[in-house]
Formats: structure tokens, sequence, C-alpha cells
């Protein structure tokens, strides 16, 4: 059996003024709006950056559907690390409020929202390093420059909210997410 060697590996254009390096199984991506440290499975992949570009390599058979998903996952990965320390993050959540009006503001590192469902006392959820909120009416904006740390801040919020011992059909208050985590376009 043979390999297929264009399969074997994937190529990760990184811009001027970011640095990618792995220290044991852990990968540190450094650029103009922060560091981000993650994880990385070294036992089955192996990563090379050179001049402008991060090299992914499969050390496994390369005929396999997972090993190809790997590798294209962690090559997804880059391009959202490189792509969010030079452009940054963006999420979208909307706050709906039928039937008393909400009150949402940031505290801190904190999102507080007060008189949910006429609750007397606020419910908070805190977000995670690197995230930023901001208030505009009824649109919570979250940006920062990782990914996964915006999307989980979004999840969080969005949790804080969920309606208990109530019909949700009825009952549809809450912040809910309208735009997924995504770079910010390049010319914004």
């Amino acid at each position: 059996m043979s390999t297929n060697q264009e399969h074997t590996r994937e190529t990760v254009p990184v811009p001027k003024g970011v640095t990618l390096t792995l220290a044991g199984s852990t990968l540190r991506t450094k650029g103009p709006l922060g560091v981000v440290e993650r994880e990385f499975p070294s036992d089955a992949l192996s990563l090379t950056v050179s001049a402008g570009s991060a090299v992914l390599e499969l050390k496994v058979p390369a005929h396999r559907k997972r090993s190809q998903a790997l590798l294209n996952t962690w090559a997804a990965h880059l391009e959202n690390l490189v792509g969010g320390l030079t452009r940054g993050v963006e999420a979208r959540m909307k706050v709906v409020a039928a039937h008393f009006p909400m009150k949402v503001s940031v505290r801190g590192e904190e999102l507080v929202i007060e008189n949910f469902l006429g609750e007397k006392f606020p419910r908070s959820t805190h977000l995670l390093p690197g995230t930023e909120a901001k208030v505009d009416g009824d649109t919570v904006t979250l940006s920062g420059h990782d990914v996964e740390r915006v999307g989980q801040s979004a999840a969080n919020i969005e949790r804080v909210t969920r309606i208990r011992d109530y019909d949700p059909r009825v009952f549809q208050d809450g912040i809910y997410l309208i735009e997924r985590a995504h770079l910010k376009e390049a010319n914004a």
C-alpha cells in the first residue's frame, strides 16, 4: 500500500508579525493582538515553521479518514489562530426581553443581566480572558483575538439566561447568538 504524498501535508500561510513556537506539546502563537497557547497533538502531527508559512505533516498513514480529518482540523485551527491574532474575532448576540425590560451591562470582566424575568437578583457571567463585551441597545458584541474564547463566552452568556420551569414557546426572553464567533473582515 502506498500513501498519497500530496495529502500528508498542509501548508498554512503565516503573515508578518505572527510567530509560532512549539515547546513540547504546547503551541504558542504570538501576534499584534496578543498571545494564544494551545495543546498540540505532536504524536500524530509534526509542525514546521519556516519563513512565512507553517507546514503540518502527518506521522500516521494518510489513507485513513481520521488521519486526514486531524490534518484538516489542525490546519483550520492554525488559520483561526493566525487570523485572530492579526484581524481579531467577533460574535454578536441579541437581547430578547418580551415580558420584563432587561438591563444588560458590562462591569469589569463580567456581563451583568438585571431584571431578567422580573428577578430580584441580577444574573452574571464571567467573560473569558482576552474577550471584551460591548452592549449597544439590544445587541451585545463580543470581541477578542481567540475564536474559542469568544465562542465560549457567548455560550456562557446564553447558558446564564436559560429559562427553566417555563414553556420556552411562550417565554422566549434571553440573550441569543445571532452571529457565531468569526474572524473580522480584512478591511474592518
